[in-house]
C-alpha cells in the first residue's frame, strides 16, 4: 500500500499541538487542529452577548491557542502565509470530520484517563486503515491501547515530537506491539523525508530515549552542582557552545522548557524505573523541590534559574538564583583555565581531551559528568536501544548536543573514558569490555565514506543505516579531497559534481575563499560537469571578511580595497557567467557576502532554515559583492511581468536598507532574495547537498550552455532616484535615521536607480557593478561607517551612529 499524507488530524490545540499542526503546514499538509469546547463564557463573550452554542465561542479553545502559537518567537511557521492549511475545530462538532484524514494524532494532557476517552470518541469515526498516533513523552503503549479495536492497534504508534518542532530535529518512533511493520517503516520515513526530521526507532519505555537519557544528564548536573559548589553561571558556561551545546546550556533551557516538564519527565522514570543503577538521581534535590513550591517554573512564570528585572530607573537586569540563599543576585562572570586552553581549537569534538585533563575546577566537572554519562549510556543498551548510535541521534536531535555521548566517549578515548569512570566508582560494560578486547578501538569508524557503528549483536562495525540520502562531507573530506587552499575543501561528490565546502572562521568570505571559488570553476569546466557551494557547518556563511575591509579602509588603501571589491564582484559573475551549472547550498545564517553567492548561483537549493539577507547598512556600506546590482536587475525583470516599476524596485530597495533577514527559506522568496520557479527548498538539511548535487547533474545532462552576459537591465534614472531621496530625506526629518543613514540610503539609491540618467534605460550588468563598487568604497572612507565596522568587529552586533 503506497501512503500519502494529504491532511492530517490533530487533537489538541496546546503549545506542543498547535507547534505540530504549524509543521505539517509547513510542509504543504492540510491541517484540521481540534480542541475542546468551553463549559463557560468569558468577560468578552458575555459582553456581546454571545451564548455557549455560538460557534466563536465552541471553537475559542482552539482558535486562542493557535493564535498565540503564531505569535509566539521563535515563530512555529515557516511564512505566515502557510496558517491557511490549517482549519480549527472542536471535538463535538468537528470529530466526524477525521474520517476524512490520513492520520490521526492525538496532543491533549499526559492524563491516561483522558487519552483514553479521546480515542474512543477518534474511533467511532476513524477510516479503516489511518493511521493514528500519540505525541506522548512516557506513558506506556499497552495501556493507551486498550480496549481498542484490531485495526486501531495494528495502526498505532508513538510519533513524539520535541518543542518546538519547527526546530528540534529528534522525531521518536515507538511501534504498538501490534502495530504493522509497513506503518513503523512508513512512519520513519515520512519523519525524515517530509517532516525534515531526524527519525529514531524507539523502545516503549519510560521516557524512550531522547528525554532518558538528557533528563539523566540535567539531574546529574542537579546533584553535581553543589558537590563541587558550582553557580548556575558557571554551570551554563560550562555546558554551553565550549562542549557543542546550545547557547541556553543547562539552566536556561530548563528555563525555556519549564521546571515542571522536567521535574514531570523526572517523576515519571523515578517511578517506572525502579531497577535503574542511578534510580535515586532521578529524585529531585531540594533546591528543585523549594522551586517547584515557590513556582519559579522558568519563562512561564517570569522567574527560574534566572529572572529578568528592570530597575526604578529602567534599566534592564538579568539576575541568578544562587542555589545556597535562593535568593537572587545580580549575575557573576565565569571564568576558568581549561576553558581558556581551547579557545584555538574550532572544533568541540577536538576540545573533549583538553578538557577532561583540565587542572581546575572545570577539569574536575568534565571528569565527573562525562564518567557519568559514559557509565549511563553503555548500560542503556539493549534497554531502550539495540544500537549505540540511536542515543547520539536523539541528544543530537532532540537537545541539540553537536556530538552524542558515544561520539564524546570516542573523542576523549575509550580507555581513557573508563579511567575516568573506575575513578568514579564505576564499571564498564560487558560490551565494552568485549569490544576493546576483540581489538575494536572506537564506537565508530569511515569506511568509504560512511559512517560505521560498533553493533553489539553482531560484534562488529557495521554501516550505520540510511545514509543513502546523504552526503556527509566530513566523511568524504580527506578521500575525495581535490583541492584546498586555507578557505575552502574542493570534493569530488562524484557523477562529475564538485562541491566546494568553506573552511574559514564562521565561513567568512576573503580572498582565500574567493580564489577557492575561482579555482573550483576552473576544475569544473575542466574535467568536471557542475558545481555545489555548500558546507554542513552552523552556518553557511555570515559575510565578508569585514576585519579585512576595515584594515585597508583605515590605512588608506584605496587601491587594494577597490581590487579587492572588483575581485569579489568578477568571482560572483563567474559563479553566474560559466560553461557548467553552479548550485548554492545555504543553510543557517546566509548574510551578506553570503547571500550574494546565493543571489548569482544557476540555482538555489536552500535549507528551510535558512536565514538569508543583506545586511551591510548594519556596518556602513550597501552590498558590494553585487548584491545591490542583483536587486535593481530583479526588479528589471519584474518590469517585463507587468509589476509596477517604481513599486518593485522600492521593495527590493527596502530589503537592503533595512537589512531584512529572512526567517526561513520561504520568507526568502517574499523578500525577492530567492526565485520562484528556478529555486527550491529542502526540509531536511542532512539531504541538501545530495539534492543540491542530483539538481546539478539533471542540468548538465539536459545540455547546460552558458548564459549571455545581460546588456538589457532597465534602470529607471532621475524618476526613481528622486523617489528615493525624497523619502530618504522624510525619514531623516522624522529622526527614524540618523544622517550617516541617510548618506548610505542615498548611495544605494543611485545604485539601484542607476545614476541621475534623465530617463529609463537599458543598461548592462557591468556598468551596475561598476557604480556599485565606487558607491561602496565612497562610504569606506568615512569616519562613521570605521565605526560601525569596529564596533561589529568587537560585539558582534551593528551600531547606529
Amino acid at each position: 500500500m503506497t501512503r500519502r499524507i494529504k491532511k492530517v488530524a490533530i487533537v489538541g490545540s496546546g503549545i506542543m499541538g498547535s507547534g505540530i499542526a504549524c509543521h505539517f503546514a509547513n510542509i504543504g499538509v492540510e491541517v484540521l487542529l481540534l480542541d475542546i469546547v468551553p463549559r463557560e463564557l468569558n468577560d468578552k463573550e458575555k459582553a456581546k452577548g454571545l451564548t455557549l452554542e455560538d460557534k466563536v465561542v465552541r471553537n475559542r479553545t482552539v482558535n486562542d491557542a493557535l493564535k498565540a502559537s503564531l505569535k509566539s518567537k521563535p515563530s512555529p511557521i515557516y511564512n505566515q502565509k502557510f496558517a491557511n492549511r490549517i482549519t480549527t475545530g472542536n471535538l463535538e462538532d468537528d470529530i466526524a470530520k477525521v474520517a476524512d484524514v490520513d492520520w490521526i494524532m492525538e496532543v491533549v494532557v499526559e492524563r491516561l484517563d483522558i487519552k483514553k476517552i479521546v480515542f474512543e470518541k477518534l474511533e467511532k469515526h476513524r477510516t479503516p486503515g489511518t493511521i493514528i498516533s500519540s505525541n506522548t513523552s512516557g506513558i506506556p503503549i499497552k495501556f493507551m491501547n486498550e480496549g481498542r479495536s484490531a485495526d486501531f492497534q495494528k495502526h498505532f504508534a508513538v510519533t513524539h515530537f520535541f518543542n518546538p518542532p519547527r526546530y528540534l530535529k529528534l522525531f521518536e518512533v515507538v511501534p504498538g506491539p501490534d502495530c504493522k511493520k509497513e506503518v513503523t517503516d512508513f512512519l520513519m520515513m515520512y519523519g525524515e523525508k517530509f517532516l525534515g526530521k531526524t527519525s529514531v526507532l524507539a523502545k516503549d519505555t519510560p521516557a524512550f530515549i531522547g528525554n532518558r537519557i538528557g533528563i539523566f544528564g540535567i539531574q546529574s548536573l542537579f546533584h553535581q552542582v553543589k558537590e563541587l559548589g558550582l553557580t548556575v553561571e558557571e554551570v551554563d558556561k560550562l555546558t554551553g557552545p565550549v562542549i557543542g551545546r546550545p547557547k541556553s546550556a543547562t539552566f536556561r533551557t530548563v528555563d525555556v522548557v519549564g521546571l515542571d516538564t522536567l521535574v514531570h519527565v523526572a517523576n515519571g522514570i523515578y517511578e517506572n524505573c525502579p531497577n535503574d543503577e542511578a534510580h535515586e538521581l532521578f529524585k529531585l534535590p531540594d533546591f528543585i523541590n523549594k522551586m517547584m513550591e515557590n513556582k519559579w517554573l522558568g519563562s512561564k512564570s517570569k522567574q527560574g534559574f534566572y529572572k529578568k528585572t528592570i530597575s526604578a530607573e529602567g534599566k534592564k537586569e538579568i539576575l541568578t538564583l544562587d542555589l545556597d540563599t535562593l535568593e537572587y543576585r545580580s549575575k557573576k562572570r565565569a571564568k576558568f583555565a581549561t576553558l581558556e586552553l581551547t579557545k584555538t581549537i574550532d572544533k568541540p569534538i577536538d576540545r573533549f581531551k583538553v578538557l577532561v585533563g583540565g587542572k581546575d575546577k572545570a577539569g574536575e566537572f568534565y571528569r565527573k559528568n562525562f564518567a557519568a554519562m559514559f557509565a549511563y549510556v553503555q548500560n542503556r543498551i539493549p534497554e531502550i536501544s539495540d544500537e549505540l548510535y540511536k542515543i547520539d541521534d536523539a541528544m543530537k536531535a532532540g537537545f541539540g548536543w553537536e556530538n552524542g555521548p558515544f561520539e564524546i566517549w570516542d573523542a576523549v578515548g575509550i580507555e581513557k573514558g573508563i579511567e575516568l569512570m573506575k575513578a568514579e566508582g564505576k564499571e564498564p560494560a560487558t560490551w565494552v569490555t568485549e569490544m576493546l578486547d576483540a581489538g575494536i578501538t572506537s564506537f565508530y569508524s569511515v569506511k568509504e565514506g560512511a559512517t560505521h557503528f560498533y553493533d553489539i549483536l553482531t560484534k562488529t562495525q557495521t554501516k550505520k543505516p540510511g545514509q543513502e540520502s546523504f552526503i556527509i562531507l566530513n566523511n568524504i573530506r580527506k578521500s575525495n579531497e581535490v583541492w584546498k587552499n586555507s578557505g575552502v575543501v574542493i570534493e569530488d561528490i562524484g557523477d562529475g559534481i564538485l562541491n566546494l565546502e568553506f573552511q574559514s572562521k564562521m565561513n567568512t568570505i576573503g580572498g582565500d575563499v574567493l580564489a577557492g571559488i575561482n579555482k573550483a570553476i576552473d576544475l569544473a569546466q575542466k574535467d568536471f560537469q557542475g558545481l555545489v557551494v555548500g558546507n554542513q557547518g552552523a552556518n553557511f556563511s555570515v559575510g565578508a571578511n569585514i576585519g579585512m575591509i576595515f584594515m585597508m579602509a583605515v590605512e588608506q588603501e584605496y587601491d587594494e580595497l577597490n581590487y579587492a571589491i572588483k575581485y569579489f564582484q568578477d568571482t560572483m559573475m563567474r559563479m553566474r557567467y560559466s560553461s557548467i551549472p553552479t548550485i548554492s547550498a545555504p543553510h543557517g545564517m546566509a548574510l551578506g557576502g553570503g547571500c550574494e553567492i546565493s543571489l548569482h548561483a544557476d540555482k538555489v537549493v536552500a535549507a528551510a532554515e535558512t536565514y538569508m539577507g543583506l545586511v551591510e547598512f548594519g556596518v556602513g556600506v550597501i552590498p558590494g559583492g553585487g548584491g545591490s546590482k542583483e536587486m535593481a536587475l530583479r526588479a528589471s525583470d519584474s518590469f517585463r511581468k507587468g509589476d509596477v516599476e517604481l513599486n518593485i524596485l522600492q521593495e527590493n530597495f527596502l530589503t537592503i536598507g533595512m537589512a531584512k533577514v529572512s526567517t526561513s527559506a520561504y520568507e526568502a522568496f517574499d523578500l525577492g532574495l530567492l526565485q520562484k520557479g528556478k529555486d527550491i527548498v529542502v526540509v531536511n538539511k542532512d539531504r541538501q547537498i545530495a539534492t543540491a548535487k542530483a539538481h546539478a547533474k539533471l542540468m548538465a545532462e539536459s545540455g547546460y550552455t552558458q548564459p549571455a552576459k545581460r546588456n538589457d537591465v532597465k534602470i529607471l534614472g532621475k524618476q526613481a532616484l528622486g523617489m528615493f531621496l525624497v523619502g530618504t530625506d522624510s525619514m531623516k526629518d522624522s529622526k527614524y535615521i540618523s544622517d550617516h543613514d541617510m548618506k548610505i540610503a542615498n548611495k544605494l539609491a543611485y545604485v539601484m536607480a542607476g545614476g541621475d540618467l534623465s530617463e529609463p534605460t537599458l543598461v548592462t550588468e557591468q556598468y551596475l557593478l561598476d557604480i556599485e563598487r565606487e558607491a561602496f568604497l565612497s562610504l569606506c572612507t568615512e569616519r562613521k561607517t570605521l565605526e560601525r565596522i569596529q564596533h561589529m568587529l568587537k560585539t558582534g552586533k551593528p551600531l547606529r551612529n
